[in-house]
């Protein structure tokens, strides 16, 4: 069997409309990286990429407060909306340095990244990026582990974020009618996240190539899939929107980490992401397919964010 063959996520690169869409991105991402402002701010750029998606992820987490707010801000504790948003920018800023542990332990990978978001301290001081998940009792056993039988899970999508106003001729992308079904139990979600990353570690292992199935198929399936199974009790889009940001990494598509594609979900709205995510989990081939064309459609919004930072800095503006 040949890799591409053997590549499972390489039929949904075969979907209506799905070759159109990662093209399109491809060639917003080569734009950005190709702008004169990249050849020696390139780390300003990805700074700015981490604050910016930060705060949209945050803002998609039920704490949405404006940019400058995030960036003046020095204590992240002092509420429920402070710790979300300390949570958002910890996981954020640190998918760039879990790389070589998710390809080769995405759960662990997981559960670092549900300890940055919890913002649970004293777990956090015995675990590292290498940790695995967790188990225990006590009122911070549910930090970096799958959610048990019975766990109350947290609400996905607790605010109504209107789509912006600007999002040019086409308006809003047109998103099938797909209700968002209820999480699976912790059972099921548990295997279907080991089976998740038993297919990434065989496809590094394998090397599959790029052409097997683009960067941002992989993205999308690890995203939508760790928003329809909501492993742990609570922070699931927080790690959701980390993990996708470290794959669009880790496959090459977006090396520097400069393109925020949770600043995209936002300008979309809740409504759209919701819809979406429920084509995702309804496992059909239109839903597949609208899925993946919402987080392409969020990261051309996201790397036109960023385009507009480099502009800013061009004109010594930022």
């Amino acid at each position: 069997m040949s890799t591409a063959a053997a590549d499972a996520l390489a039929p949904l690169a075969e979907l209506p409309g799905v070759a159109e869409a990662v093209s399109d991105a491809r060639r917003a991402v080569d734009r950005l990286y190709g702008h004169r402002v990249m050849r020696r701010r390139a780390d300003e750029v990805t700074a700015e990429s981490v604050l910016r998606g930060a705060r949209a992820s945050a803002a998609l987490d039920g704490a949405d407060w404006p940019l400058e707010e995030v960036r003046r801000r020095t204590d992240y504790g002092a509420d429920a909306e402070a710790r979300r948003v300390g949570g958002a920018l910890r996981v954020t800023a640190e998918s760039g340095q879990l790389l070589s542990a998710w390809r080769h332990s995405p759960l662990q990978v997981l559960a670092r990244l549900h300890l940055l978001a919890t913002g649970d301290a004293e777990a956090e001081a015995g675990a590292g990026a290498g940790a695995g998940f967790r188990s225990g009792s006590g009122a911070g056993s549910a930090v970096g582990r799958p959610r048990l039988a019975g766990e109350a899970i947290e609400e996905l999508l607790p605010l109504d974020l209107p789509a912006a106003d600007s999002l040019g001729p086409d308006g809003l992308p047109e998103v099938p009618d797909f209700p968002l079904p209820a999480a699976p139990s912790a059972d099921e979600a548990a295997a279907r996240l080991d089976a998740l990353a038993r297919l990434l570690v065989d496809r590094v292992d394998r090397k599959a190539p790029a052409t097997a199935a683009p960067a941002l198929v992989v993205a999308a399936v690890v995203h939508g899939e760790l928003l329809t199974l909501r492993p742990f009790a609570s922070h699931n889009g927080l790690v959701a929107r980390a993990a996708q940001r470290i794959v669009l990494i880790s496959e090459g598509l977006d090396p520097k980490g400069i393109c925020p594609a949770e600043v995209g979900l936002v300008e979309l709205g809740t409504d759209a992401y919701r819809g979406a995510l429920g084509g995702y989990a309804s496992g059909t081939q239109e839903g597949m397919a609208a899925w993946i064309a919402h987080c392409a459609r969020a990261l051309r919004l996201g790397m036109r964010e960023s385009t507009a930072v480099c502009e800013a800095m061009q004109r010594g503006m930022a």
